[in-house]
């Protein structure tokens, strides 16, 4: 019979090699780079607002460790209150805008497309009327228009071209008519306008309602595109019961369209 062969025998502990028996090239790297991770002081760094971790130790073997839902809350407040510390507030706005609200809807929309109105009429050499009025007369010119050529126009210097007579019109009623009749006038090339308004003695309390809407009219909106001065008719032609209208001149594309 051959002979029996024994098995191998397991290598005990004294004879696996040892840990500095083995090379290693990149230790000194690792040293390095654990050092240049070591903070700057030895204090440890603030934590980070919504961070759940602390910083144990101070020494070298600093370590994270998971804070308590209440610390992590201090903790996040004196954070808070450390970057707020050199901030100072605002001062209080004299106009008293600061803290109000901003408009909102409709309210807003319309404000903003006011100024635009304004900002328009103005680039475009139009604007607010300069009026002048007392009980018995009122003088309105455009913007950039002499007073003297309302005064030649409650002289008579121009003749009426067209008139209208606003007696028995309601305030819309009347509204209505002067748009239409001051904007065909002036398409048609019209220059010159008288309007009946009255004296307004029918009237409740002896207001001339219709005498003030008309000089708003012509001042304001639309129709003070087209108009550049307009006055008290004289006393020979209607007097403070009638007002002269002068419009601008229309262009001959619009006449034509017309």
């Amino acid at each position: 019979m051959g002979r029996k062969r024994s098995k191998p025998r397991p290598p005990v502990l004294a004879d696996l090699p040892k840990e500095d028996d083995f090379y290693r090239p990149f230790i000194e790297v690792k040293e390095i780079l654990r050092d240049a991770a070591k903070p700057s002081t030895s204090r440890p760094l603030p934590t980070k607002p919504g961070s759940a971790l602390g910083h144990e130790g101070t020494g070298p073997g600093t370590r994270q460790v998971k804070l308590p839902a209440e610390q992590r809350i201090r903790q996040e407040n004196a954070f808070f209150l450390s970057q707020m510390a050199e901030v100072t507030p605002l001062p209080k706005d004299p106009r008293g805008y600061a803290g109000k609200p901003r408009p909102s809807g409709r309210q807003g929309v319309r404000e903003g497309t006011d100024a635009l109105d304004e900002l328009r009429e103005l680039v475009e050499g139009r604007g607010p009327f300069s009026i002048q009025c007392t009980d018995e007369y009122v003088e309105g010119v455009a913007p950039g228009v002499d007073h003297r050529l309302a005064q030649r126009l409650h002289r008579g210097d121009f003749a009426i071209q067209a008139q209208y007579d606003l007696h028995g019109h309601t305030v819309d009623e009347a509204k209505a008519a002067v748009q239409r009749f001051v904007s065909r006038a002036h398409a048609s090339g019209q220059r010159c306008l008288r309007v009946i308004h009255g004296r307004g003695r029918n009237s409740r309390d002896n207001r001339p309602v219709l005498k003030e809407q008309v000089q708003l009219w012509l001042s304001h909106g639309r129709l003070s595109r087209l108009v550049l001065a307009f006055a008290t008719a004289p006393a020979t032609d209607g007097g403070a019961g009638a007002v002269y209208v002068l419009l601008r001149r229309a262009s001959v594309q619009r006449r034509s369209s017309g």
